[in-house]
């Protein structure tokens, strides 16, 4: 995978959860008003309630290229992120991997749940206030963004999740990268579902397997 094509998939679904730390880790966070605190609580109820849903994403680098596709998400920890060609990506989490195929560079990947963003939203129980930090909560014209770090302050990056006030829903994302560099997951159309195929969220590696491998 090519590092733009790679930068574009882990930042939608598989950057190290551990490089979320402000560039500014340094300094100490404030604690959130009561207002901000407000904010932050209706938004993990709303997350909580969220268990099946489906729709379309647009996705951003730092140098304004797009990718888009299908979404398909369910709590706890299931996703898939089916991008349209001639992209050739597919990203897929079964609940304790996320698994990246590239059907065009014929590679396939897998990473930890808990060590990617999806992992802030896809829990069974979204905890805000444990091993992720928020370091501001942002109003805007028609909804707010949350902007979260990891509590650690071990390295820098960040990922914002924004949602609409009427209603209130998740629009998007966008993850930081220890550089500096954004990549954003706008969200259309997403709605809420019941009873998605199980399949979706299963992605076997399609590599054929090494004849000799495993043997002494």
């Amino acid at each position: 995978m090519t590092l733009s094509r790679r930068r574009l998939t882990l930042a939608l679904a598989a950057a190290p959860f551990a490089q979320m730390g402000l560039v500014t880790s340094a300094l100490a966070q404030a604690p959130l008003s009561a207002a901000d605190k407000a904010l932050v609580d209706r938004a993990v109820a709303y997350l909580e309630g969220l268990t099946e849903a489906k729709g379309r994403f647009i996705q951003t680098d730092h140098r304004g290229r797009a990718t888009t596709g299908a979404l398909y998400m369910k709590r706890p920890g299931k996703a898939r992120f089916a991008y349209d060609a001639p992209s050739g990506l597919l990203v897929v989490s079964d609940g304790g991997v996320v698994s990246v195929q590239d059907t065009r560079l014929k590679t396939f990947d897998q990473y930890p749940l808990g060590a990617t963003p999806l992992s802030l939203f896809l829990a069974r129980t979204i905890r805000l206030d444990r091993g992720v930090s928020i370091s501001r909560v942002q109003r805007l014209a028609d909804g707010f963004t949350i902007t979260a770090r990891d509590a650690k302050r071990e390295t820098a990056g960040q990922i914002a999740l924004t949602f609409s006030n009427t209603p209130l829903a998740l629009t998007g994302w966008t993850v930081t990268d220890a550089q500096g560099r954004p990549t954003r997951v706008q969200l259309q159309g997403l709605e809420r579902a019941a009873g998605l195929d199980k399949s979706l969220f299963v992605l076997k590696d399609p590599r054929p397997k090494n004849p000799g491998r495993g043997k002494v």
